[in-house]
This record gives C-alpha cells, structure tokens and sequence, in this order.
C-alpha cells in the first residue's frame, strides 16, 4: 500500500512539474517574442531609415525618386554633393542675406554612410534577418494635389518576411490586429498616397 502511495506522489509530482514548465514557458513565450521583434524591427527601421536618406539625395539631385534599387545604389555609389560654407553677405546692412561658397565636393556614399562601420550599400535592398535574404518592396512615382504633381516614393516589408522563424502564431496574431485597424502589417516608410517621408514605426 505505501508503495503504491508512494508511486501516486511520484506521479503527482512529476504532473506538478510539467504543468509549472507549461506555465512559465506560457508566461515567457510573449516576453521572448516580444524581443525578438523589437530587436529585428530595430535593424529594419535602420534599413528603412538608410532608404530615405538615399532617396532624398536622389530627389535633391534628379527632382523624383527612383523605384529602383539598381539606380539608388549607383547613385549613392558615383554621386557627390557640394560642400558649401554659408557665410553672411558683408554689404547687406540688414544682416540677412549670405553667400554660399562652394569649398568642394564629397561623394554621396561618404555623406550618408562613411560614419558606419562594416556598411555595404549592396545591401541597401535587403530586409535583415529575411530567410532567404529578400528585398524591401520599393515604389515611387507621381501624385496631384491643387493641381501640382508631387514626387513620392514607399519602401516597405511585411511582418513575414523579417520576423520569420518566430512563432508563426503570433505573426500571424500581429497582422490580423494591424489588418483589423487597417494599418499596414509591417514597417514601412514615405507613401504613395501622400507627400510623406514618415515612417510608421511610432504607430506601432
């Protein structure tokens, strides 16, 4: 009888241990995702970030973005902008007007990314931590407002793409709770449907 008692105690212990593991592993679950996306949203933000800069050169210098990865990078890659000393007109008595004088030029590639360290503009296009390696889905073109065409561009990639490999259930959760307030399941910067070059990351 007492063996018997015993091996129900042994029983009932080893159920008490496996429903506290569920439990803590349930408890930690969110918390572990929850990292995870916050720290490859950290890199795709950079990367969305690095995107608009090269964008907004683009625009600087051509009037429009570009659609086109290809044509971004080689921009990046063989465009200069001038170093410009802005010093104060010395015969305005009013002190407002100056006068711009171009001391040189510097490549764009330099400018924007010669402070990163390991920073290789081929992969401008690629989403971090997408397996296998994916493109940011890039977009530009043209919108009236007032009458007036407006140059926009959008770079984009949904949550699937750079959160895969984590637990597809709550991807999937992620991207019906956007999809129920109509916002878009991922990040994403600029728009095609206004004058933006915001990102959507602080809506998150």
């Amino acid at each position: 009888m007492n063996v018997k008692r015993f091996l129900i105690n042994i029983v009932l212990l080893a159920v008490a241990v496996f429903l506290a593991i569920m439990l803590i592993k349930s408890i930690q679950a969110p918390i572990k995702f929850g990292n995870a996306q916050k720290e490859r949203e950290a890199k795709v933000i950079q990367g969305l970030k690095d995107i608009r800069d090269a964008e907004i050169q683009y625009k600087q210098a051509n009037g429009v973005y570009t659609g086109s990865f290809d044509t971004l990078i080689a921009f990046c890659q063989k465009g200069e902008i001038p170093i410009v000393n802005i010093i104060p007109d010395p015969n305005d008595t009013t002190f407002t007007k100056t006068i711009n004088d171009t001391l040189g030029y510097i490549s764009i590639l330099d400018s924007l990314f010669g402070k990163r360290e390991g920073f290789d503009i081929n992969n401008l296009r690629n989403v971090p931590f997408s397996d296998p390696v994916q493109p940011f889905e890039l977009e530009a073109g043209m919108i009236q407002r007032s009458g007036i065409k407006i140059p926009v561009f959008q770079a984009q990639t949904p949550y699937e793409v750079y959160l895969k490999g984590l637990d597809e259930q709550r991807i999937l959760n992620a991207k019906a709770e956007k999809e129920s307030i109509e916002r878009y399941a991922g990040l994403k910067v600029g728009s095609m449907e206004e004058a933006s070059t915001e990102g959507n990351w602080d809506q998150l």
